[in-house]
């Protein structure tokens, strides 16, 4: 039996924007199954738990049936090597991104030499939307639901207003 193509596609989410999910129905037009990869990290001080971060991927791409969501710890190549592919999707918004994502794909084929790294442009209105953006944008009030799924959205209002409570 021949297996299908499987790409990983790792990222924090935190939270997801409409940019991840361009990229993520992109990638699943190419590739037969496409693995969002949450990662568990705290090195980035995500704002939101990994459970609530896959959660709002599940929610924002229930409806593309070649899409999985899973949460991973540790290096990325390990997880993609675990998962039978040898593929990993980035995303690169601006070229500012650039840099230090060819930084991290060079590293990355050091590690796994047979684990190839696709970048993926989404569409150009979303090609400057990044998770911090939304995060210090609804913290000063925006309403940043043009640029991220709706429960998404609620979620970050809320998750904001806890954190405003707590100090």
């Amino acid at each position: 039996m021949k297996r299908g193509r499987i790409a990983v596609y790792p990222g924090t989410f935190d939270p997801v924007t409409f940019g991840h999910i361009d990229v993520i129905k992109r990638a699943a037009k190419i590739f037969d199954k496409v693995i969002v990869a949450v990662a568990q990290s705290v090195q980035k001080g995500t704002l939101f738990s990994v459970e609530e971060r896959v959660g709002m991927l599940k929610e924002s791409v229930k409806r593309i049936p070649n899409v999985e969501i899973e949460d991973f710890g540790g290096l990325v190549v390990d997880y993609v090597k675990k998962t039978g592919s040898s593929v990993m999707i980035r995303g690169l918004r601006m070229l500012s991104d650039f840099e230090y994502e060819f930084q991290m794909a060079l590293t990355n084929r050091k590690l796994a030499a047979k684990i190839e790294t696709i970048f993926m442009m989404p569409r150009e209105e979303y090609s400057y939307v990044s998770s911090k953006l939304m995060k210090e944008a609804a913290a000063l009030g925006a309403d940043v639901g043009k640029f991220i799924p709706k429960k998404a959205a609620a979620a970050l209002k809320k998750k904001l207003a806890e954190r405003r409570n707590e100090i």
